[in-house]
């Protein structure tokens, strides 16, 4: 991705409160192979625009192993969300044991693009 964006991708925020991932939590969710999708559609008057946060359980590893998965994340979701995430929506993407890290990058976009259109489509929005 080249250092300016292009015209189309939206600002994507992210989620620091843990209220803000338990609302999401309670949402609809996606499981893909690489990960867990969470999203939920935030109400009139909070706050506008793309948030997204990261997860990995100590199930996924040590520090390390967690911290290159949340890595991976990120780097999928600064690819994807811009384009295909819907302004007014809250994404958590947790991370999978063994399969976070080793998954390839192709594979993880491929499956938040999917996850992102079965949400949207439950939700009937977009």
């Amino acid at each position: 991705m080249s250092a300016t964006a292009p015209d189309n991708a939206r600002p994507v925020g992210t989620l620091l409160k843990r209220a803000d991932f338990l609302r999401a939590a309670r949402a609809g969710r996606a499981p893909m192979p690489g990960f867990l999708l969470q999203a939920r559609e935030r109400a009139a008057g909070e706050a506008e625009g793309i948030r997204v946060g990261f997860t990995c359980s100590k199930k996924v590893g040590n520090a390390v192993a967690r911290n290159r998965a949340k890595r991976r994340l990120r780097a999928v979701a600064r690819e994807v969300l811009p384009f295909a995430g819907c302004p007014g929506w809250d994404y958590v993407l947790i991370g999978r044991a063994g399969v976070t890290a080793e998954r390839p990058h192709a594979a993880l976009v491929a499956d938040l693009e999917d996850a992102l259109a079965r949400v949207h489509r439950k939700r009937g929005s977009r």
